[in-house]
């Protein structure tokens, strides 16, 4: 996808073609957490193995999510599968997204929630910029495009609580605005639609 604005890092695939792998890792901003994951993404298509790992702050405990996402040819997810390891133990999510637009939520407690979540087709996990990049690329925002307003699946870290959201995205000239239950800010991307920079959040290094 084009976007506002680019940029040349390293840990930057530098990949220009529709098909690429990479691994992409972000640093917290003002706090003691690391992002880090494996895309294959061929189209609109992704494959991601990824891991958030976070030091213990006044809003949450310390934690670790490692994730799997694979996504349709179309870009809507399909299947995410997060497990989270906290002081308490160790638990294991499972979201899963059929043809017909109907979301299972595996919870760990076993409890299964089926839902269409407001028309959602992405799911957003929480601290996490790489899974903005899901509606991004999916919707291909450009120039001259209007604000949208995308439905997504919202599983919170850490504490692994599952709610329907609303994210806003407006095209600007120093990037893409963002609103979201997180945070109100200014996404850079690069030229493959992933965060460069979420300020308030977290950076690529």
């Amino acid at each position: 996808m084009s976007s506002p604005q680019t940029a040349s890092e390293n840990g930057q695939s530098s990949a220009t073609t529709d098909e690429f792998k990479t691994v992409l890792t972000w640093r917290g901003e003002d706090t003691d957490r690391l992002e880090q994951v494996r895309l294959v993404v061929s189209g609109s298509r992704i494959k991601a193995y990824g891991r958030i790992i976070a030091a213990a702050t006044d809003e949450h405990e310390a934690f670790s999510a490692s994730y799997e996402l694979q996504t349709t040819d179309a870009g809507v997810t399909k299947r995410l599968t997060v497990h989270l390891i906290r002081e308490a133990g160790e638990t294991q999510f499972g979201i899963t997204r059929d043809g017909e637009g109907t979301w299972l939520v595996r919870r760990p407690d076993g409890e299964v929630i089926q839902s269409d979540f407001d028309g959602a087709e992405d799911v957003d996990l929480a601290l996490s910029p790489m899974f903005n990049a899901l509606p991004l690329r999916r919707l291909k925002l450009g120039p001259g495009s209007p604000t949208v307003d995308v439905p997504v699946v919202y599983l919170y870290l850490p504490d692994g609580e599952v709610k329907s959201a609303t994210v806003s995205y407006t095209v600007r000239e120093d990037g893409i605005g963002l609103v979201s239950p997180l945070a109100t800010t200014t996404l850079t991307l690069d030229e493959n639609g992933f965060v460069i920079d979420y300020p308030t959040l977290a950076r690529r290094v």
